[in-house]
Parts: C-alpha cells; sequence; structure tokens
C-alpha cells in the first residue's frame, strides 16, 4: 500500500497582493513554512525568513509582527527557493486559501525564472465551507470549533500556522466509523439494530412534562426580573 504524502503550507507577506502593490512596489513573501507528512505523521518541517527587500506595510506587521528591519539579516527568496522546491517536490500541497499564498509564491518563482508550481493542491477554506457552511471558517475560526489551542499564537506565523493547520486538516477529514455488529454473529439478530452507528445521527426527541414546562417559564420570568 502506497504512503500518503501531504505539504502542509502557509506564507506571511508584506501585503494583501502582488499586483496592486503600494508606494514601496509589488508586495513580497516574508516567510514560508511546510509540514510534511507521511499518512497523517509529521516527518519533517521547512521554514524560512526571507528578506522582502522592501518595507512591510503596517496591517501586516500587526498581523505577523516581522518588520524590515528584522528580516534584512535573512537572504531573499532567490537564495532558498531550491531548497523549498526540493522540499516540497511534487507532492499535494495543503493550504488555506490557496489562491493567496500559491499567487505570491508562482509570483516569487516567475522573478527567479522558475516555472509555476504544478502540485497538487487542496484548499481547506473550500473543504471547511462545505463541510460547514455558513460559518466562520478562517484557521482561527477552526482551530476554536476543533478546540485546538491557538496559547503559542501571540502573532501569525507561516510554521506554527502550518503545524495548526495539519491538526485542523485531520479533523475537517475526520468520518465516523460505521461497525455493523451483525457481522460477527452467523445468525443476524434484528435487536442489534440500537447497536449500530451512522454517519448521520438521528435528531432526538425529548418530551416535556406540564410541570416542568411550568417550572420553566418560572424559571425564565425570575431572570427576566
Amino acid at each position: 500500500m502506497s504512503e500518503i504524502v501531504r505539504i502542509f503550507l502557509d506564507t506571511e507577506t508584506t501585503g494583501l497582493s502582488t499586483v496592486k502593490g503600494d508606494s514601496y512596489g509589488s508586495h513580497r513573501i516574508v516567510e514560508i513554512g511546510c509540514v510534511k507528512t507521511i499518512d497523517g505523521i509529521i516527518v519533517d518541517k521547512f521554514h524560512a525568513y526571507l528578506n522582502p527587500e522592501r518595507e512591510v506595510s503596517q496591517g501586516s506587521k500587526e498581523v505577523h509582527g516581522l518588520s524590515w528591519s528584522f528580516l534584512r539579516q535573512y537572504p531573499t527568496f532567490c537564495k532558498i527557493y531550491k531548497n523549498f522546491l526540493n522540499f516540497i517536490g511534487q507532492q499535494v500541497l495543503v493550504i488555506h486559501n490557496a489562491r493567496f499564498d500559491t499567487a505570491f509564491l508562482n509570483w516569487e518563482l516567475a522573478k527567479v525564472s522558475q516555472e509555476a508550481l504544478s502540485n497538487p493542491v487542496e484548499d481547506t477554506l473550500v473543504l471547511a465551507r462545505k463541510k460547514f457552511p455558513g460559518s466562520p471558517a478562517s484557521l482561527d475560526a477552526l482551530c476554536r470549533r476543533f478546540r485546538i489551542s491557538l496559547a503559542e499564537r501571540t502573532y501569525h506565523g507561516a510554521l506554527l500556522d502550518a503545524e495548526l493547520l495539519c491538526v485542523v486538516y485531520q479533523e475537517l477529514c475526520k468520518e465516523q466509523n460505521v461497525f455493523d455488529f451483525r457481522d460477527l454473529l452467523e445468525t443476524p439478530d434484528v435487536s442489534l439494530d440500537r447497536y449500530i452507528s451512522s454517519k448521520i445521527r438521528q435528531e432526538r426527541q425529548f418530551l416535556v412534562s406540564q410541570q416542568e414546562a411550568s417550572m420553566h417559564e418560572d424559571v425564565m420570568k425570575r431572570f427576566k426580573n
């Protein structure tokens, strides 16, 4: 049976768009974080801070806390892209809001005369919106939904967010197992129906007596007062 390899990826940037940019020019990537898993187990990580060769917008600085004065000491994208491409290979990339990250990565790759990424991509933002339509689907919101601790996350960080994304993805893809205990018996027993779990739980009905309803109304009136 072949192993399933995935790369969970996140980036931080100087702004929101390579196309619009600002007075300093096009926005650039300032951090890349990747987590490699095999069959759901983390086996390797890739992380790089990058010198964007320009100022970081105030809005982005408030998100990830990275200033140009800090980033100047690190290499530019052209110095690390080979290591990055070697790390991701042609494996499946799992990204939250993939259009944003891939647009920045492909723009940076074009600047160093490299082809755009051709990896298969799974977008957890799309998965979350399909699974929980109408609900908040940011990475923070999904972490809260799945009770994943954000205690270490004072700022957005590419590697930390890639690690959180790995856990979120596993939660998004979880399916409740279906057990049919009849398979264990030579003669099926209809009475076993109540032990067979289903992926879709039936709605439970709760009967409320008149006395309980009256007590509830009394309590609610006291709250209002």
